[in-house]
């Protein structure tokens, strides 16, 4: 396909404030979920295994369990819905700012998307292997491609992504209610056995030698990419609509998102989360999406309205949303498993406080790093690692 040479949109490009908030409580809001995973038996080997137990409220109503359900239900599959959205977002930005110059496109965007795949690579090898950055530089690729198309191909690209997706989230459900309960799946207890006490490298080897598996999630939950192509054209959708301005126009969106995504999303994901583990992938993969757009009208409502406390230290996070995604999975590494502290194996059975208290204490080291990190650079480490390597203009010395 020939590159296009834009005319600029009438959409401003410069940064907002608002979109670091929301980059910030999705990065942390991410960790919500994996937290979990890095604190359960074999770790990343031990999702798939079923190691990663939600708790039953109902058949449990202590105050731990509910104090578990309750935070897990708040972020999952909600956060990462969110970060996706916001990388539409951006996409959509970058495509304004190169028609604003009169800049062919996608002209250098491919590279961008190929070294963010390169991050994701490495960060999947060295750190976690629930990567979401290589299935978002796929992605990214096609939906480039569509941001040079007509607003009727783009319309049409998402809603046949969304059905797809739909079809196929509601044939997994039938399946689940259908099919005998195989009864509680214990993890592999090698698995345990190599993230308690096995070494380094030895979890290099076993990410690279389960690649596949390890990829199971990006492969269904975007299969044919049509969950990630909604959610990215929901973002430029949004964006183009103004959703994210500070005018009276954007302000009245985010109030219908508030009350559409949240009125409708929350009853339905608390029923998929109290109809058991038949109704995850509904909950997760279909009714999350719905709920993320409420949590960014819940959040624009409140910065419209009030002074939040701690939303500079959200944007900062969202400033650095990169590093602080890597740095929070790399802590996790250091503190859960046997090559650093050790805590999801000496802690094991022990109830789900100090999880939650883990989350706590490593989104707290984040939003102080990027706030001291920012007082002297511009980017963060990794954004600037990016820039240094995507650009032939010098990056910002240091401030004074």
């Amino acid at each position: 396909m020939a590159h296009t040479t834009l005319a600029a949109p009438g959409v401003t490009t410069t940064r907002l404030p608002f979109l670091d908030v929301l980059r910030g409580a999705a990065i942390l809001g991410t960790l919500m979920t994996n937290v979990w995973i890095f604190a359960s038996p074999g770790s990343e080997w031990g999702v798939l295994d079923g190691g990663l137990h939600a708790p039953d409220p109902l058949a449990d109503p202590s105050a731990a369990t509910i104090a578990e359900s309750v935070f897990r239900f708040l972020a999952d599959g909600k956060f990462l819905s969110l970060l996706t959205i916001l990388f539409g977002v951006g996409l959509a930005i970058q495509y304004d700012s190169a028609a604003r110059r009169g800049e062919p496109w996608p002209g250098r965007y491919p590279r961008r998307a190929a070294f963010l795949f390169l991050e994701g690579t490495v960060h999947f090898v060295l750190v976690f292997a629930w990567d979401v950055l290589m299935g978002y530089a796929v992605t990214a690729l096609l939906v480039a491609r569509l941001l040079a198309r007509s607003e009727k191909v783009r319309r049409a690209a998402m809603w046949t992504a969304a059905g797809l997706h739909l079809a196929l989230v509601g044939l997994v459900t039938l399946g689940d209610l259908t099919a005998a309960d195989p009864g509680p799946r214990a993890p592999d207890p090698a698995a345990v056995e190599l993230y308690a006490r096995g070494g380094y490298l030895d979890q290099i080897s076993f990410r690279l030698d389960h690649a596949l598996a390890l990829r199971v999630e990006p492969v269904f939950s975007f299969g044919s990419f049509g969950l990630l192509v909604f959610l990215f054209l929901l973002g430029v959708r949004l964006h183009r609509a103004g959703a994210f301005g500070a005018s009276a126009h954007g302000r009245r969106i985010r109030v219908r998102m508030a009350g559409w995504g949240l009125g409708l999303g929350l009853p339905l994901g608390a029923a998929a989360a109290l109809g058991g583990p038949d109704f995850f992938v509904l909950g997760r993969y279909g009714i999350a999406p719905l709920i993320a757009v409420g949590y960014i009208g819940l959040i624009g409502c409140a910065l419209d309205r009030f002074r939040v406390p701690g939303a500079g230290a959200l944007g900062s996070v969202g400033r650095t949303a990169l590093s602080c995604y890597v740095g929070q999975n790399l802590l996790c590494m250091l503190l859960c498993y046997g090559i650093g502290l050790g805590l999801a194996g000496r802690l094991a059975g022990s109830g789900p406080w100090w999880v939650m208290g883990l989350w706590a204490g490593v989104s707290l080291v984040l939003v102080a790093a990027s706030r001291l990190w920012l007082r002297r650079f511009d980017r963060g480490p990794l954004e600037a690692v990016q820039h240094r390597a995507l650009s032939s203009r010098p990056s910002p010395a240091p401030r004074p």
